[in-house]
């Protein structure tokens, strides 16, 4: 198999835009046992024949409830093969496999479109011709932006289209698309139109339309991945399954190291090590697998009810981490923050996170391309509500693209932390702060260094935790907050500077022309306001308030 370049492509799109069709003619689809694994087999011979030759256990729609409802509820895996190009000759390879991933389209299901993004290494943007970008096509190509740098639009169901204007409706929808992708990193995508299906399920009579264009393109397209053997292995489990007599075989990708027949791997969710009975990567009995192969591995006296997705490794080398990984996706609730300005014994390069210095909190991230966003860097506390496995080199940055997160971004530097307790122990050391405010006017001098305030604080306010800290007037006078006046939310301030005759006399003049009742224009006066401004630390138990 060493002689077999594996190339991972992802199709992803809105629901019902024919992805599935493209993967596999329906019609022509065969189940038998092959090798003592079970194998879905197309006939590459039939006249409707879509991409696939060679399909795996987990494809085309076979779960019940997704013929029931005619949609994909999982991700479907199949393959079809073609000698090396040209382009790629004397790498040592002769074959080129190219693996697809058929993602289902459905809104709820975005999740699982996620975890098939991670593994693929071109994308295939599935768009009905007919309808143009939909709701889940937007939302794929967010994924697509987050983990894949090439990406081919396919306009399916070009069939349907009057073939008197066919040529000027996909010229139009082309520009549409185009104009869409302007500012993102696919703006200089390549389009096929192609019909997969032609007539539907119900005729069998008319041939597909653009699909050799299609092979002939992925075949011109296809690169040599970064592929390694280095490090642990790692593979991405999304499919458990036993067969009577052989074991249990679970389905996936290898996403770094390699493994061979009889190695012992770890499943490090249940804490259980295994050996290696055998392998297979699309019918094929192997000996070894590495980064990037779509492989079977078969392990006796395991259930398979214990496993649907997780990951399978090298013993010990995964740890429990709070993260999102592989096929796993877990919720978790995001704090973002950004650094505020440095000190004089700070450089202004400085990216790295500091316990010793403080943080602005920041309601979220502001646009990619906004000014804001260029001006200061941005970190964020992700805290997942349960821990996933997680392969230990992972925390080298370089090794998060099987990772997703619900925002976009340069990811500069990464901290991982497994702690149980972390809301008493890590949370109280995160010195997030932020900006608090509150305005009133004042309401009454009782001398010239001492006022009453109003509007401040509620009624149910409790003052005192506010005493001798700074409040500043609007004609710029600074004072301190000294206690509470009576029972409805005034305050009493003090000004150890004393206040100007000026201010003093704008404050009797306003009282009194309040108690008459006064409100002409040409005698209203602008209340005198107050303010008090203080940050707040979001994680301190104490709530304390803290000024400059």
């Amino acid at each position: 198999m060493n002689s077999i370049l594996n190339f991972n492509v992802g199709l992803l799109g809105h629901v019902d835009s024919g992805k599935t069709s493209l993967v596999v003619d329906e019609l022509d689809v065969d189940v038998f046992v092959a090798d003592n694994y079970l194998l879905v087999c197309v006939d590459s011979q039939s006249k409707t024949r879509a991409l696939s030759t060679t399909a795996s256990t987990a494809s085309f729609d076979k779960n019940p409830q997704s013929q029931e409802r005619g949609i994909t509820l999982d991700l479907g895996f199949s393959s079809f093969a073609v000698p090396i190009p040209k382009h790629l000759e004397g790498k040592g390879y002769q074959t080129l496999q190219f693996t697809l991933v058929d993602c289902p389209g459905h809104a709820s299901l975005i999740k699982t479109v996620i975890g098939g993004a991670q593994i693929i290494d071109l994308m295939i943007l599935v768009i009905d011709v007919t309808k143009g970008i939909q709701t889940q096509t937007a939302e794929c190509l967010i994924i697509g932006e987050i983990t894949c740098d090439k990406m081919l639009i396919v306009l399916n169901k070009i069939d349907l289209l009057k073939p008197e204007t066919k040529l000027q409706q996909i010229e139009k929808m082309t520009k549409r698309l185009r104009k869409t992708l302007q500012n993102t990193k696919f703006a200089n995508a390549a389009m096929v139109s192609i019909a997969a299906m032609p007539g539907g399920t119900e005729d069998t009579r008319q041939q597909c339309e653009g699909i050799q264009t299609l092979i002939d393109f992925l075949t011109n397209t296809a690169y040599i991945p970064t592929r390694t053997d280095d490090g642990d292995f790692v593979f991405a489990v999304d499919h458990c399954f036993s067969i009577r007599g052989q074991g249990t075989v679970m389905t996936g990708t290898v996403l770094s190291g390699r493994v061979e027949i009889n190695d012992t791997v770890e499943i490090p969710e249940l804490k259980i090590q295994k050996k290696v009975k055998s392998m297979q990567i699309f019918k094929k009995s192997v000996s070894k697998a590495r980064q990037g192969d779509r492989v079977g591995i078969c392990v006796t006296q395991f259930d398979p009810k214990q496993l649907e997705r997780g990951l399978l490794c090298t013993p010990k080398s995964i740890a429990a981490l709070n993260v999102t990984a592989g096929h796993h996706t877990v919720l978790g609730r995001a704090t973002f923050f950004s650094k505020t300005k440095p000190t004089d014994t700070e450089a202004t390069s400085d990216t790295a996170f500091n316990f010793d210095r403080e943080y602005l909190y920041e309601n979220g991230l502001p646009n990619i391309d906004s000014d804001s966003s260029a001006s200061k860097d941005y970190f964020a506390l992700i805290e997942f509500e349960k821990p996933v496995s997680c392969p230990m080199q992972m925390r080298k940055l370089a090794d998060w693209h099987f990772m997703a997160f619900p925002f976009m971004g340069l990811l500069k530097r990464l901290n991982l932390f497994h702690i149980t307790d972390y809301h008493e122990t890590l949370l109280p050391r995160l010195k997030i702060y932020k900006n608090k405010s509150k305005e009133g006017v004042v309401e009454r001098v009782l001398d010239e260094y001492n006022v009453i305030a109003k509007s401040i604080f509620k009624k149910e306010t409790n003052i005192q935790l506010f005493s001798n800290l700074k409040v500043t007037l609007s004609t710029g006078e600074i004072g301190l907050i000294e206690g509470s006046f009576g029972q409805s939310g005034k305050v009493k301030l003090r000004f150890p500077g004393g206040l100007t005759q000026e201010v003093l006399d704008t404050i009797e003049l306003k009282k009194s022309k309040n108690k008459a009742k006064d409100t002409t224009a040409d005698t209203k006066i602008k209340p005198i306001t107050v303010k008090l401004k203080f940050k707040r630390y979001i994680y301190d138990t104490k709530k304390k308030m803290i000024q400059n």
